[in-house]
């Protein structure tokens, strides 16, 4: 394994100090030296001969990348997939790389919702101002108006927004296999119309404004000598946390702060505002949600707060590997009776698409999505949901039909 140049070099000093540091006071002349030293070390050169500039491409094209017929992401000149370990023993400044692609990827997502899916994006709240932090969902041109059938999606947690089951299958794998866009176009050519949730896009993120604080020693009544001693203990633990800071963060990142969206500072929050203002408004009779990992949760808590509502309108739900838990979110038993007869959940299981997989909780039943990686749950199950939708709608018609063929038989008995 090898060693970066900073760690060859200070190494035998941090080893030097804590062996120093465990002997007498009669040390301390010693321990003061190293410190000196290491404070004359520029670590700023240092960290910069074994980490280039966090400076990355803002395009596809200029991380020489694209995505082939099959929607895999391919490098354009060698066809080879993406390299996470593209610098050797660096792992900060890989992981730094790779995240700079995955922004670039999410714009890529949200593109094509709009110029593949046709989906509309819908800025959020409906009544924010110009100044203040908005997000977005997406929705198809008929999602409110379709009397029939709509249907909702719902992600997990982390760094996947909207349109997005897993970055690392975009990337790694395939478009298909990681984006909703395979639920989105058969969801509409079946004659639903489709609303795609953004959870995780709960604030903005602006620069920390720098903060000169005033010493407290210049408007003090404390004598001369103990102002001056506290100034100097104040300016010995700032050069001890800038030495830190070198070492920490050697290419001094922009301190961020982060500004919530109003009624959507939570995945939790985004799904009941959603809810509120558009799937309530939907003119469709029958309501299906698809909700992977978190988004379970999230439509657990939805049900909890508004669970007249959503037993009025929605028709089934299909889970994946969701991490909701009905003891934790505290649901009622009237929900976990409704979640029962409405709800599947696919979970991450080595055995066959379908197989029923034992629960210890009294909710949804729960089956095998065909596979043991949670984020290609959605992908592999993909089929199923489907299927089920369709027997779920099958299975209201018919429930309804026995009192529409009694009332038919009534009538026409009193004509005769």
């Amino acid at each position: 394994m090898s060693i970066s140049l900073s760690s060859l070099i200070l190494l035998p000093i941090w080893i030097n100090m804590a062996q120093i540091q465990q002997g007498g006071p009669d040390e301390k002349e010693k321990t003061t030296a190293l410190k000196d030293l290491l404070s004359r070390i520029d670590l700023d050169e240092l960290m910069k001969k074994d980490e280039p500039p966090l400076d990355f491409p803002d395009t596809l094209e200029g991380f020489e990348y694209a995505f082939n017929e099959k929607g895999q992401l391919r490098h354009i000149k060698t066809g080879e997939p993406f390299v996470f370990n593209y610098r050797e023993d660096l792992h900060r400044w890989n992981q730094k790389r790779y995240e700079a692609l995955g922004e670039i990827i999410t714009k890529y997502v949200y593109e094509l919702l709009e110029k593949d899916c046709n989906l509309k994006k819908i800025s959020i709240p409906v009544d924010a101002t110009e100044s203040e932090p908005k997000s977005f969902i997406f929705m198809s041109e008929d999602a409110l108006t379709n009397p029939q059938k709509l249907m909702v999606l719902i992600h997990g947690s982390g760094v996947v927004r909207a349109g997005q089951w897993a970055r690392r299958l975009i990337i790694n794998e395939d478009l298909d296999s990681g984006t909703q866009i395979p639920f989105i176009k058969r969801a509409v050519a079946e004659g639903y119309g489709v609303i795609v949730l953004n959870p995780n896009e709960n604030y903005i993120e602006v620069e920390k404004p720098k903060i000169h604080v005033q010493s407290s020693s210049d408007s003090s009544d404390e004598p001369a000598e103990k102002r001056e001693r506290k100034d100097k203990v104040s300016k010995e633990t700032k050069k001890r946390r800038d030495f830190y800071e070198k070492y920490r963060n050697p290419q001094r990142e922009k301190e961020m702060m982060q500004l919530y969206i109003r009624e959507n500072g939570s995945p939790e929050e985004h799904a009941i505002y959603v809810w509120d203002h558009f799937i309530a408004q939907a003119a469709a009779e029958n309501v299906f949600f698809v909700a992977h990992s978190y988004g379970g949760l999230a439509f657990v808590e939805l049900m909890i707060q508004r669970e007249a509502d959503v037993k009025n309108k929605v028709t089934a739900v299909a889970l994946t590997d969701s991490v909701h838990n009905v003891w934790h979110q505290e649901a009622g038993k009237t929900i976990r009776e409704w979640m029962r007869e409405n709800c599947c959940n696919w979970v991450s299981s080595s055995e066959p698409l379908d197989t029923s997989v034992e629960s210890m909780l009294p909710d949804c039943p729960r089956v095998s999505a065909g596979t043991d990686r949670h984020e290609l749950t959605s992908w592999k199950s993909f089929p199923s949901i489907f299927k089920f939708f369709t027997e779920a709608s099958e299975a209201k018609i018919s429930s309804l039909k026995p009192a529409v063929t009694r009332r038919s038989h009534r009538i026409k008995h009193e004509e005769l």
